[in-house]
């Protein structure tokens, strides 16, 4: 059964642009080398939820896992926590449409 990886963060102060450039030139395409697939992302521009939430298509639970516990995985968040702040991910049943993770609940 599909799954999505269900990620959300904020930006950290005044790294917009780097932030933009590192999530086009090296986030998504590393997600995609690593098995993962871009299905969404959302920006939160009211109220006090993160930032960003982005959903990533794995083909089943165990290889999300397998994708995340990788040695490539860790390299690419560890970059991205550059750009990034408060971090939370949770994988969960793929279902059509928007779905709302939100790490407070």
């Amino acid at each position: 059964m599909a799954v999505k990886v269900l990620m959300t963060w904020d930006i950290a102060g005044e790294r917009d642009q780097e932030y933009f450039e590192f999530i086009i030139g090296e986030f998504i395409p590393g997600v995609q080398r690593l098995g993962l697939q871009p299905a969404e992302a959302w920006a939160t521009i009211y109220g006090s939820y993160p930032q960003i939430q982005v959903g990533l298509l794995a083909p089943d639970a165990m290889q999300a896992r397998q994708i995340l516990n990788s040695n490539d995985w860790g390299i690419l968040q560890d970059r991205l926590f550059g750009y990034v702040k408060n971090f939370s991910y949770k994988v969960v049943p793929a279902r059509g449409g928007f779905q709302f993770y939100s790490p407070n609940n």
